[in-house]
């Protein structure tokens, strides 16, 4: 399959995070051999106002990658443990993300970030340029599931209750 375009990411948020279900993510390893997944699970971020959003904190040295074109990989650290993996959406100056929750039968962003080995060197990569991780074009899925984002109690019932979780 080929790999998605720079112009793919430049959708809005929750746009991008229905679009990528079923695509391809592609995982080079150190000795060169590859490992493929399909995105099964994605939650949308959607900018400044989005309390559940990083960027909702403003323009920081940890949301700065938010704050680029679509298409660049933002990773972060929780619990110490875990990175997660997200693709930044949208254009320039307008901080939006999609975080990657699952693959198919494997579930968890903190799992998704720990199979793919994941690190704080794959922040600002852009996923079409990147030799180490791409996304591929696979057919649109129309068949998921929206609902609530999960584990951010903190954004307030408004934006908790959003239904920016898409499932395939």
């Amino acid at each position: 399959m080929q790999k998605l375009p720079p112009d793919y990411f430049r959708q809005d948020a929750v746009t991008l995070a229905k679009s990528i279900l079923g695509k391809t993510l592609v995982r080079v390893w150190d000795d060169g051999t590859q490992s493929r997944f399909i995105i099964t699970e994605t939650e949308a971020y959607m900018g400044e106002e989005d309390l559940a959003c990083h960027a909702s904190k403003g323009r920081t040295k940890r949301t700065e990658t938010l704050y680029a074109d679509g298409g660049v990989i933002y990773v972060y650290l929780i619990y110490g443990m875990y990175w997660m993996l997200n693709i930044v959406s949208g254009t320039e100056n307008h901080p939006q993300a999609v975080l990657i929750r699952a693959f198919s039968k494997l579930y968890g962003p903190g799992r998704i970030g720990k199979k793919l080995q994941l690190d704080k060197s794959f922040n600002g990569e852009h996923i079409c340029n990147s030799q180490r991780m791409w996304i591929e074009d696979a057919p649109e899925i129309t068949n998921f599931t929206a609902s609530p984002r999960i584990g951010i109690d903190y954004a307030g019932e408004y934006w908790k209750n959003i239904p920016w979780r898409f499932t395939v």
